[in-house]
């Protein structure tokens, strides 16, 4: 319905009138437009013929993922202004034959940029636009703006709050019918009618409290089933759906509650991308029951797939680093979140900021004096986080919120540690959580970098100062090794939350993924999945010739009867253990000979058999 559109970096428009949009190219909407890369203000242009057919009488224009501060004009009317990328914006106007629409889109200033206003995504993916959808809607005399659907579990019964936003544009004075029906599992349906009164040109909402009986919960994948409900509401020949689901989530020094049940998450942390659906099936894929939306707040898709796919959703505010920022604009920010997040059964987690301080932005060795160093500037580091505390009391939710995640020294609620990559060896994870009791408990960032053999692109900085630019493969492995090492570490420690950094590269020469920018796997992603199997054997050390323990650890809801077989070199052994749901437990030694190159753990339970792999 709209045509092709024009972009080109403009000065902001300082009044009314739309910007100057000169020597213009094409560029592709939704998406980034890379030709326009650093542009702090970019302005979108397109025409379209009327958009209206048949018995429509308006239009109106959606912009979703419209990043950051903008401002939209059709035929040099201005329609209005939006600031908060993760809501779509909706501008009603009325169609001529021939219509022109400019979108001018500026970087933020609030300091809620979240990652993309950082050097850790590259330029091109952190220009200002339209990223997820641009479209017209056309209506008749009555349009269904919008349905929310909020589920509410109380002590006796269970609802879904539905609120219906209806623009009229002529008189109403009728009914609306507002239907549930489970989604993909047997159960009870419902419906409910609402009374629909309203002026000409008169927007009202509309309220109807929908009992569910019987309610069926949603569950993160291997613990449950994750039933989902539809409403659908029906006005006047207008339609409109929205999907939910009932989940409750705790988190405390008890550790990680959900529908009342003790569990344990095992995560990735993910950055923006153009396939989200891509990205939820990897993370689903490497044994995750979580994904962190680090520092940015990802399209409806994500959430959708996270929905189906049983992920449980740590989603942050889009707010790192030391930004100075308004704990009033933090507020208004927190509540559109949660609005745009409540009917998701899979959101479990909000954050509020990532990373504040960075003491060990120079990375450390490995050792007795780096050891040293890193308590040292961990107790030098302070951090004031009274506006992150006040804007995390601002979120109107059920949902725990975490206010600051950071490393060792920020007094962070969730710690990010990078043992063998910014400080000592990967091994480092188990004297780390002993000497800070609790930081072993919410670990929200974990991983190492690694690069990709491409000779058409260079490594960041930050990369190629680390690492061995002449072996891409060796740091690969390295970064296997790593992660592995430090997610186990963790599982044995019973960490309640634990999440890797991070899914993909953001660039094709390398990064802190798993996988690289196309997608591919590197050996982390397998080593990680290794990991984070729901049931496993792992080592409690790193493996060289000697004696080292063996540990089952269980995130399962039931007790697991394992038999562990090992073979090291020329030597194998098996023995029985049983572990208690979410806990760990030592299950015996072995001894790896000199000249053994690898050792394999086989833990069977109830039929199934897991791998586990170590080399050497």
């Amino acid at each position: 319905m709209l045509g092709q559109w024009l972009g080109a970096a403009v000065e902001p428009s300082e009044d009314d009138a739309p910007p100057a949009v000169e020597d213009p190219q094409p560029v592709e909407v939704p998406g980034r437009a890379d030709a326009l890369a650093g542009a702090d203000a970019v302005a979108y242009r397109t025409t379209f013929p009327d958009p209206r057919e048949g018995e429509a009488t308006r239009a109106t224009l959606v912009l979703e993922g419209l990043y950051a501060r903008a401002r939209v004009w059709h035929d040099g009317e201005l329609l209005g202004e939006h600031d908060t990328y993760f809501e779509p914006a909706r501008f009603e106007f009325e169609p001529s034959a021939d219509n022109e629409v400019i979108v001018e889109c500026r970087r933020p200033t609030d300091g809620f940029g979240g990652v993309h206003e950082t050097d850790l995504l590259p330029e091109t993916d952190r220009v200002p636009g339209i990223w997820w959808d641009a479209r017209i809607e056309t209506h008749g005399p009555v349009a269904l703006v919008d349905l929310s659907v909020t589920p509410t579990l109380g002590e006796e019964r269970a609802t879904i709050d539905a609120e219906l936003t209806v623009d009229a544009a002529e008189a109403v004075d009728d009914r609306a019918t507002l239907s549930l029906r489970p989604k993909g599992f047997r159960g009870g349906a419902a419906m409910e009618r609402a009374r629909v009164q309203a002026a000409s040109g008169e927007r009202v909402t509309v309220t109807r409290q929908i009992e569910v009986r019987d309610p069926q919960f949603w569950w993160p994948r291997g613990l449950g089933s994750q039933h989902r409900y539809e409403v659908t509401a029906k006005l006047d020949g207008a339609e409109r759906s929205a999907t939910t689901g009932f989940c409750t989530v705790d988190l405390d020094d008890d550790g990680l509650v959900v529908n009342g049940q003790r569990a344990r998450a095992r995560g990735i942390n993910v950055l923006p991308s153009d396939d989200p659906a891509a990205d939820v099936a990897a993370v689903a894929d490497a044994n995750a029951n979580l994904v962190r939306a680090h520092a940015h707040v990802p399209s409806p898709s994500f959430r959708e797939a996270c929905d189906e796919a049983g992920l449980l959703v740590w989603q942050d505010l889009p707010l790192t680093g030391d930004a100075d920022v308004d704990p009033g604009r933090g507020a208004e920010l927190a509540e559109a979140l949660v609005d745009t997040c409540r009917s998701s059964p899979s959101v479990g987690i909000y954050g509020v900021r990532d990373d504040p301080e960075a003491p060990f932005e120079q990375p450390l060795g490995s050792g007795r004096i780096a050891r040293s160093r890193l308590r040292w500037r961990a107790w030098r580091t302070s951090y004031d986080r009274s506006i992150d505390d006040e804007i995390a009391a601002s979120f109107d939710t059920d949902r725990p919120v975490v206010p600051v995640t950071g490393p060792p020294g920020t007094g962070a609620d969730a710690a990010t540690l990078y043992p063998g990559w910014d400080y000592g060896r990967a091994d480092d994870v188990d004297r780390l959580v002993d000497r800070y009791p609790g930081l072993g408990d919410v670990v929200a960032e974990f991983g190492a970098g690694s690069l990709v053999d491409r000779d058409d692109v260079e490594p960041t900085s930050d990369l190629a100062d680390r690492l061995d630019a002449d072996d891409p493969a060796a740091t690969q492995r390295e970064q296997a090794r790593t992660l592995k090492r430090v997610g186990e570490g963790l599982r044995r420690r019973d960490a309640d939350v634990l999440a890797s950094f991070a899914l993909r590269d953001a660039r094709p020469a390398g990064g802190m993924g798993v996988l690289d920018a196309d997608g591919h796997e590197k050996p982390a992603y397998e080593a990680l999945a290794d990991a984070y199997e729901p049931v496993q054997a792992v080592l409690d050390a790193e493996p060289s010739p000697g004696a080292v323990g063996v540990t089952v650890v269980n995130d399962a809801a039931d007790p697991a009867e394992a038999t562990v077989e090992w073979t090291a070199g020329d030597r194998s052994g098996s023995f029985d253990t049983t572990v208690d749901p979410l806990d760990s437990e030592s299950a015996g030694g072995l001894k790896i000979p000199g000249g053994a190159d690898e050792v394999v753990l086989e833990v069977a339970v109830d039929g199934e058999r897991v791998t586990n792999t170590y080399r050497l």
